[in-house]
């Protein structure tokens, strides 16, 4: 007999249409919606939640995460035990379920072995779409040593691998190092195409990894169906990144409006990720973020929400990206907040549900209520198409979370 359970009495948020659907009921068995219909629904052996007028909404997608960055303080990160770091990735992962996010994209750092975690049930959390190590150029944004310290031995391939990042240098070092990761289970690859915060050596403006670098990463990801995803912050990396066929640029913050316009001819998304910089000016010196990574928090700041009317009037589509690290994860929902300064509720909405199933090629699976979609499912005391308030303080508002038909947030009799 199938498990599962019935919500009625709900007002289901309809994200294509952009309207509240009164008085439905939705019917989940197993780990799928099966029916979705108006008025009262009744299935023997099923339990059944009374929604009691709430607004029934698919579970967010939160498209830039690192999970297992559980510290701002970089520099120690290495010295962690990987069993200690798993445990806390943990915690961090159950924050994001607890806030509503159902599933998670992690650009880079955790493995297979932390998302089967997840998938059996060791863990609650979002369920998870890996990239693995990232793919970096020396002195690139993933190469984190400092500007003292000595070369590291290097294989014949000039692959150097650490625990967040491969350092490949040359089409055949990139091909390599793809390959590895596509074979260790990543969902998708990431590139580092342009300089970054964190990384101690590489200004932003630094133009990273070349045109065929960049295509054998693609063609790589190719044959196993998937895509690259690039860490790129100016309009040259951008532009050299999705003419090499790349699909989705993370961050993003110098974007212009012709770079925007190629973005739409390469049918390229855009993965802001707004939050971090503020968390990181605010908090960072505190919690140890190393001193110059954060001088360079500036750099990007600025931008940001700009770079978000840019794409929104050439039409490039945005996911939703929060990119925190170590003690800041707690501050994913502020996200929300930040682009409803620029974006309406509903064009925010979208970029955590359906723009984001479809980066992940799950359009129809996640990111909606219908027959045959994940059964991720938030009930919330709140309409969030007028007020993005209710996806916030921590999942204090939610009555309901399910990932897979699975509850693990039940505050319906409340």
């Amino acid at each position: 007999m199938a498990s599962g359970f019935v919500v009625t009495g709900a007002k289901l948020l309809d994200l294509e249409r952009g309207e509240l659907r009164p008085d439905t009921s939705v019917r989940v068995e197993d780990d799928r919606i099966v029916e979705v219909a108006e008025g009262a629904l009744r299935h023997e052996g099923l339990r059944h939640i009374d929604a009691r007028g709430r607004v029934l909404m698919p579970g967010l997608i939160d498209a830039h995460v690192h999970a297992v960055i559980t510290s701002m303080n970089l520099g120690g990160m290495a010295s962690k035990p990987v069993t200690l770091v798993a445990h806390e990735a943990g915690r961090i992962l159950e924050g994001m379920l607890r806030r509503g996010f159902t599933t998670v994209r992690d650009a880079g750092g955790a493995d297979w072995g932390l998302a089967e975690a997840v998938n059996r049930g060791f863990i609650a959390g979002p369920r998870m779409f890996i990239a693995g190590r990232v793919l970096s150029q020396t002195g690139g944004h993933g190469d984190l040593r400092s500007r003292g310290e000595e070369e590291v031995p290097l294989c014949a391939c000039r692959v150097h691998t650490s625990g967040f990042s491969h350092v490949a240098d040359g089409v055949d070092a990139v091909r390599k190092a793809a390959r590895e990761e596509l074979r260790r289970g990543a969902n998708q690859i990431k590139i580092m195409a342009s300089g970054g915060v964190a990384s101690p050596t590489d200004p932003i403006w630094n133009l990273q990894y070349s045109p065929g670098e960049m295509r054998a990463a693609v063609e790589e990801a190719a044959g196993w169906r998937t895509y690259v995803m690039a860490h790129a912050y100016t309009p040259e990396a951008i532009l050299r990144a999705v003419d090499a066929g790349v699909r989705t640029i993370e961050h993003g913050n110098w974007l212009d409006a012709e770079t925007a316009a190629r973005m739409v001819e390469c049918s390229a998304f855009l993965v802001p990720t707004l939050v971090t910089y503020f968390a990181i000016d605010e908090l960072g010196r505190a919690l140890g973020f190393p001193a110059a990574s954060q001088a360079k928090v500036k750099d990007v700041l600025d931008g940001g929400l700009r770079s978000l009317e840019i794409a929104r009037d050439a039409g490039v589509p945005m996911g939703y990206g929060t990119d925190l690290l170590g003690e800041t994860h707690d501050r994913q929902s502020e996200e929300l907040r930040i682009r409803a300064e620029v974006l309406s509720p509903l064009e925010v909405l979208r970029s955590a549900t359906l723009v984001n199933a479809r980066i992940l090629q799950c359009e129809g699976e996640l990111g909606v209520i219908a027959p045959g979609a994940h059964a991720d499912l938030l009930l919330v005391d709140g309409n969030p198409l007028d007020d993005l308030s209710c996806l916030m303080d921590q999942g204090k508002h939610l009555a309901l979370v399910t990932r897979g038909g699975e509850i693990f947030v039940d505050r319906t009799e409340e």
